[in-house]
C-alpha cells in the first residue's frame, strides 16, 4: 500500500517550496489546487454549474474562467465559496484516487491549501503542516501576486489559523527563513522509506 502524505499550509507559508524539495527526491506530488483550477476550465459539468451559480460572465470569451472575478466573489462570500468547493472537491477526489492507483512509490504527497477544511486530510496516513510567521507570509504573497498587505491579510483571515491546523497535523515544518528545511525533509523522506512513518 502506498503511504499517503498530506501537505498544507496557509497562504505564503511556502508549502509549494516544501513539495518541490520532495519532488527533487523523486516523490510523486499531487497538486490538488492546480488540478482544481484546471477543472474550472476543462470539466463541462463544473463549467455548467459555475455559470448557473455566477452567470455567463464568470467565463471569458476564450472559455477560461475569469479568475479575478471569481476570486472577488468567493473571497468575499463564504457561502458562495462553499458552493463552489462542493462542486469541485468530489471531482478532485476522484482524480486523486485515479492518480494514486498509477503511482509506484513508497509514499506520495497530496498538496492542498485547504487540506483540513475540505476533509481531504482524512484520506491521508499522515499530514504535514507548513507554517511561517505572518510577516514572512505577507511579504512572500505581496511579491508573488503583486497585491497589497491589506489584500493578503484579507485572504489570511479567511483561512484556518495554524493553531487550528496543528490539532490535525501529524508534524509541522516551520519555514521561517532561519531553519534548514532541506535536511528536515530528507530525514522525513528517510523515515518514510525505512519505517513507513514520519517520526
Amino acid at each position: 500500500m502506498t503511504i499517503k502524505i498530506g501537505i498544507t499550509g496557509g497562504i505564503g507559508s511556502g508549502k509549494s517550496t516544501i513539495c518541490n524539495i520532495f519532488k527533487l527526491l523523486g516523490v510523486p506530488v499531487f497538486e490538488a489546487d492546480t488540478i482544481a483550477k484546471q477543472l474550472l476550465d476543462s470539466d463541462s459539468k463544473i463549467k455548467t454549474k459555475l455559470i448557473h451559480l455566477f452567470g455567463e460572465g464568470i467565463y471569458m470569451d476564450n472559455g477560461r474562467v475569469n479568475r479575478k472575478k471569481l476570486a472577488n466573489i468567493i473571497f468575499n462570500d463564504n457561502i458562495q465559496l462553499e458552493k463552489m468547493n462542493k462542486m469541485v472537491h468530489p471531482v478532485v477526489r476522484e482524480k486523486f484516487n485515479d492518480w494514486v492507483d498509477k503511482q509506484n512509490h513508497k509514499y506520495i504527497i497530496h498538496e492542498a491549501a485547504i487540506l483540513f477544511e475540505s476533509g481531504f486530510y482524512k484520506m491521508m496516513d499522515f499530514n504535514i503542516l507548513v507554517s511561517a510567521e505572518k510577516r514572512h507570509r505577507i511579504e512572500r504573497v505581496k511579491k508573488r501576486d503583486g497585491v497589497s498587505e491589506a489584500q493578503v491579510l484579507e485572504r489570511i483571515s479567511r483561512q484556518w489559523t495554524d493553531k487550528e491546523k496543528r490539532k490535525l497535523a501529524s508534524i509541522e515544518i516551520i519555514n521561517d527563513n532561519k531553519r534548514l528545511i532541506i535536511p528536515e525533509i530528507i530525514e522525513i523522506d528517510k523515515k518514510l522509506k525505512k519505517y513507513g512513518k514520519i517520526w
